[in-house]
């Protein structure tokens, strides 16, 4: 069954346009930033918006991600305060909602809790790059029942067959990994994620959007030819803490200019 998120990723390639999926560091500038982060996002024409929620042990974070970490923690930023920041969100923020979160801080809070108020919020989706598909089962069933979509990540170090298992029952999108490493903005691409996201597509029966290292309208138009979208977290965190907004709106544009696969 096509779920929200699905649909606005499809909306977006209906208007001649690819999908863009900001991500923000809850907690990052104070909680009481948080909805007013997001509606600027949405205003600014995101597809879908990714909430990072703050882990101590951030494994796949690189030095942006994990500096606005450390900050959300200091301000004593935790899942039950973002769910309760949350509560009324979407009195005004009306684009799907997505959580980037290690597996840690679900299980601390109590997974079927967990569910349950993020089903109050309209929460759409859930990240967890530490939770391999052999693991997910029970999670994923309790996440379901709340119509919350599990999302899986795809890297370029898996080999085939690994990738066409984690194709197999995807839901939501396909979130490619574009570099070998943690997040942070890159210069430029290896000449073998074209390749990569090529066969995701060739492989996969949900939008393929591609995340990690993309940091410039240009790498947005560059990497769009080849994919749905786009997942932006290290420069609209930097762009956020140094008060530049118009620069979001710039790397949004980026994905306006569409060219076939």
């Amino acid at each position: 069954m096509i779920n929200k998120i699905q649909l606005s990723i499809q909306h977006a390639l209906n208007k001649g346009e690819k999908a863009f999926v900001p991500y923000i560091m809850a907690g990052d500038g104070g909680l009481d930033s948080l909805v007013e982060r997001l509606e600027f996002l949405e205003q600014a024409g995101a597809t879908i918006i990714e909430i990072g929620i703050p882990f101590s042990d951030p494994v796949a974070d690189g030095p942006t991600i994990q500096a606005a970490g450390q900050r959300a923690l200091e301000n004593g930023t935790s899942l039950k305060g973002i769910l309760a920041a949350l509560s009324e969100v979407r009195k005004t923020v009306t684009v799907p909602l997505i959580f980037m979160t290690y597996l840690n801080p679900i299980l601390s809070y109590g997974i079927e809790e967990f569910a349950e108020v993020s089903k109050s919020i309209e929460l759409n989706g859930v990240i967890i790059p530490d939770l391999p598909p052999e693991e997910e089962r029970e999670i994923k069933q309790v996440l379901m029942q709340a119509d919350i979509t599990l999302i899986r990540l795809a890297t370029l170090t898996s080999p085939i067959e690994r990738l066409k298992t984690i194709s197999q029952d995807a839901e939501g999108f396909l979130y490619a990994v574009t570099v070998k490493g943690v997040t942070g903005a890159r210069g430029g691409f290896e000449d073998e994620v074209t390749k990569f996201l090529q066969r995701l597509k060739q492989m996969s029966t949900i939008p393929v959007l591609a995340g990690f290292g993309i940091s410039t309208p240009e790498q947005v138009k560059e990497i769009t030819q080849f994919c749905d979208g786009v997942v932006v977290g290290s420069q609209i965190i930097q762009h956020f803490k140094n008060g530049e907004k118009e620069k979001i709106h710039q790397l949004l544009n980026g994905r306006l200019l569409v060219k076939s696969y």
